[in-house]
């Protein structure tokens, strides 16, 4: 069976991810900050694997994985851990520009650096979950925005540099998404928040699956998620 890492799998689209390929049968590597959220993981998706690193440092991933048994083969790296933090530029301090650049941009990039040659080795595929936000920047969405267009520079630098290797990329932009990022952004904006308007994770899973279950002959580069009716 094809082997999955996942980031982000504790919750949102991640967790619905994990469910949706843990129920068919593949086998799941899942990426955990920490041991105990590990354990947890773990718990959820019996006969998984876990890896820990902590994403908000990308620094010391590579020093993380050199301590850990690391996967001989892999089909797909699933990059959809994010975090989120609005506010206007006047008042964005450095620490909050950081934490998102480092989580959404940075760590995936190392996690990709690391894993390139088990992806290589089964012409894999590598997904980075992106945004509404990574194709335009509204008011107060600086710095997250700028980690996800910087995310879509990095997936279409990957995927011209890794086609001849038989590695496909895709992004992914979801618009909101009935998650516990989402509750967040609608308490920063000062709005209620009613997940029913908004995208299911699990049909943004659906999405990331069709495409990595496309055949061979064909590649999804971009792929945009809307809430529906």
């Amino acid at each position: 069976m094809p082997t999955h890492l996942i980031t982000g799998a504790g919750s949102g689209i991640g967790a619905a991810v994990a469910r949706r390929l843990h129920e068919r049968g593949d086998d799941l590597l899942l990426l955990a900050r920490d041991a105990g959220r590990a354990k947890e993981l773990g718990a959820r998706y019996p006969g998984s694997r876990t890896l820990v690193a902590d994403l908000a440092d990308p620094d010391r991933i590579s020093w993380a994985f050199s301590h850990q048994p690391m996967p001989d083969r892999l089909d797909s790296l699933l990059n959809v851990a994010g975090i989120v933090d609005l506010g206007p530029v006047a008042e964005l301090r450095p620490r909050t520009w950081h934490q998102q650049l480092n989580t959404n941009l940075v760590a995936p990039a190392e996690l990709t650096r690391l894993l390139l040659p088990q992806l290589r080795a089964s012409r894999g595929h590598v997904v980075f979950v992106n945004s509404g936000a990574g194709l335009r920047a509204s008011a107060e969405w600086s710095a997250y925005a700028a980690s996800k267009h910087g995310l879509k520079a990095l997936a279409d630098s990957l995927r011209a540099e890794e086609h001849g290797n038989g590695v496909r990329v895709t992004s992914v932009y979801p618009g909101r998404t009935a998650s516990p990022m989402q509750a967040k952004v609608h308490s920063q904006e000062g709005m209620e928040y009613d997940p029913s308007r908004w995208i299911s994770p699990d049909s943004v899973a659906t999405a990331i699956l069709t495409a990595i279950d496309l055949p061979r002959d064909a590649e999804i580069n971009d792929l945009t998620v809307r809430p529906g009716l």
